[in-house]
């Protein structure tokens, strides 16, 4: 398969999240909503509730496997911005096929949202927040060197 969803080591969630098991063992992994979906729905491991102009740094528990010509956009799900004010802070989050296992967080995704609304906005365990859209890129054939050795803004 040139590419899939898989969760973190129960290692890397216990040092990000919990170490409960039964937890690590129940959340599912991405996936759409139809035949015609392009982004994977990721679902929340646990409840989240950001209060007004407040922003969570919200761990996934996936990694993603897929080609080097090919990048993950993370993006919020459209109904979240458009009927409770919620945004993920860079907007967009791109994902390069080098941050599958790196040594710092093996490639552990994470997403941060910022309610922007006047209300708490809750995301209930189990429900869509996020989706993982994979994209084919194209380069200007020059050639880089540098390998990644690190997780989140490594490349800078």
């Amino acid at each position: 398969m040139d590419r899939y969803f898989e969760k973190i080591s129960y290692e890397q969630f216990a040092k990000d999240i919990s170490s409960d098991r039964e937890l690590y063992d129940s959340y599912k992994l991405p996936s759409r909503a139809t035949n015609k979906s392009c982004g994977y729905d990721f679902y929340a491991i646990n409840d989240v509730t950001i209060k007004p102009g407040q922003i969570v740094k919200i761990p996934t528990g996936y990694k993603a496997k897929f080609l080097s010509d090919e990048m993950l956009f993370l993006i919020i799900r459209s109904s979240l911005g458009f009927k409770y004010n919620v945004r993920m802070c860079n907007q967009v989050g791109v994902i390069d096929a080098d941050y599958y296992n790196n040594e710092d967080n093996e490639g552990h995704m994470f997403v941060s949202l910022q309610n922007e609304g006047d209300k708490d906005f809750c995301i209930e365990k189990g429900q869509a927040y996020c989706q993982g859209i994979f994209v084919k890129y194209l380069t200007c054939g020059d050639k880089v060197s540098k390998v990644r050795t690190s997780g989140i803004g490594s490349t800078d």
